[in-house]
Formats: C-alpha cells, structure tokens, sequence
C-alpha cells in the first residue's frame, strides 16, 4: 500500500536499505563512487553525459557554490509554507524575483543548508542553456530515491 503522495502518484520513491545498498538510480547520480566522494568533498560533477558544456547538468553539493548560483541570479532560499515538519523547513526552493509561482517563504541560508544536508540532497543545475543564456534551472536529486 502507497505511504506517501509520490509513491501514489508513482513518482519518486524512497528505497529501502538494502536497495540503497545497490548504489543510487537516478537520472544525474550514477553510482560510482567516486562521483559520489567528488560530491562529498564539495565539487562539482558533471552529470551522465560527463562533459561540461554550455547547457550541461552540473551537480553540486557545496554550500558556497549553490549560494553563489542562486544569488548570482537574485535568488533567496525559501520553502514552500505549510510543508514544515515538526518547526523545520519543509519544500526547499530557490526564489527568483519575477519568476511568480506558489507564494514562498523566505529562510535563512543557514536553515535552507541544514536540511538540504539532513536530506542528503544533491543540487543539479545548470550555470547556461545551451545557446550561452544564464540558466535558472535547477532540481534536487537524493542517491536515497528513484526515478520511478
């Protein structure tokens, strides 16, 4: 029986232990452990395709190069109001001045990393599309879950 509204709508899927054993299944995180020691030890990695390109998907977790993205491009953390759990921050975002969208709440840096890292996530972004354009793309990725 689903547990969660993801796993109902067949997204993204919390895997369990012994799945999490096997290495990650995601679109971005391939398993390797040395991508992985890479993104522990605050580099970027490019993504499958491994080259960096104008419009290639980087991943992260660094602290001061997610701060620098987002506020290179006017960008607050923020969460989504009403998904907090037991007084911490629930739906992490990025908020972009005149991108609209849900209302969002604004946090501090310092909270928005405690639980990016409590959750053990990993920023995928992009710094250009392809034709050159600053991009604001950017997702979270866990080696804890799954495309479905």
């Amino acid at each position: 029986m689903p547990t969660s509204a993801k796993e109902q709508t067949g997204q993204a899927q919390v895997k369990t232990k012994e799945q999490m054993k096997e290495g990650p299944r995601s679109r971005y995180l391939t398993g390797d452990p040395e991508q992985e020691r890479q993104l522990r030890e605050g580099f970027i990695v490019a993504g499958q395709s491994g080259e960096n390109k104008p419009g290639a998907t980087l991943l992260t977790r660094n602290h001061e190069i997610i701060k620098r993205w987002a506020e290179e491009r006017g960008g607050r953390p923020a969460t989504v109001p009403g998904t907090e759990h037991e007084g911490r921050p629930g739906v992490l975002r990025i908020d972009f001045p005149g991108f609209g969208g849900r209302e969002l709440q604004h946090i501090s840096w310092d909270d928005w990393f405690r639980t990016f890292d409590q959750r053990d996530l990993v920023f995928v972004y992009q710094e250009t599309t392809r034709d050159g354009t600053q991009s604001n793309f950017f997702r979270f990725d866990s080696p804890h879950r799954e495309e479905a």
